[in-house]
């Protein structure tokens, strides 16, 4: 395994995150895509350079995991505008080549952390089929029964984050 490191997006690395994003959601979620061309092209139509350089610019933390100098993992975090005390991740995606390697784990445990730095006791995600049993593995809990979101079915999950 590869050493890899954690650290704030910049925009310069918008390119890298989006085809990070884009070929793991491809690769590795197919049990969420059932490879199903309109599915992946309404999944993937935000998963832009433009899009991500927005989001890495605007008012979500953006997180890569970076090894020999590439981006091989992409995280997210929201804390505002929800509840007081909680915040979201919406993004924890790695490359195909670097599954397995502890990356989306990683990732997490700086979201995880990032997000009690800022005061947010509490978090929420939806996460795919294809990743549900992972974040169960990491202490979260299902919130509600699974429900069809924009492009695929999502798994409402939350974790104490003081727990």
């Amino acid at each position: 395994m590869d050493p890899f490191t954690i650290r704030r997006a910049l925009p310069d690395d918008a390119a890298a995150c989006a085809e990070t994003v884009a070929a793991s959601i491809r690769m590795l979620c197919e049990a969420d895509h059932h490879r199903d061309p309109a599915i992946l092209s309404r999944w993937l139509a935000d998963k832009t350079p433009e899009h991500l350089v927005s989001r890495i610019a605007g008012p979500g933390r953006v997180f890569v995991a970076e090894c020999r100098g590439a981006v091989v993992g992409v995280g997210e975090v929201e804390a505002d505008p929800h509840p007081p005390g909680t915040g979201k991740i919406t993004l924890n995606y790695v490359a195909p080549a670097f599954r397995g390697q502890g990356i989306s784990r990683a990732l997490l445990a700086a979201m995880e952390a990032d997000l009690r730095g800022l005061g947010r006791p509490e978090a929420s995600l939806t996460a795919t089929a294809t990743a549900r049993d992972f974040y169960l593995a990491h202490g979260w809990q299902v919130a509600a029964p699974p429900r069809q979101g924009r492009w695929i079915v999502g798994h409402p999950m939350r974790k104490d984050l003081n727990a």
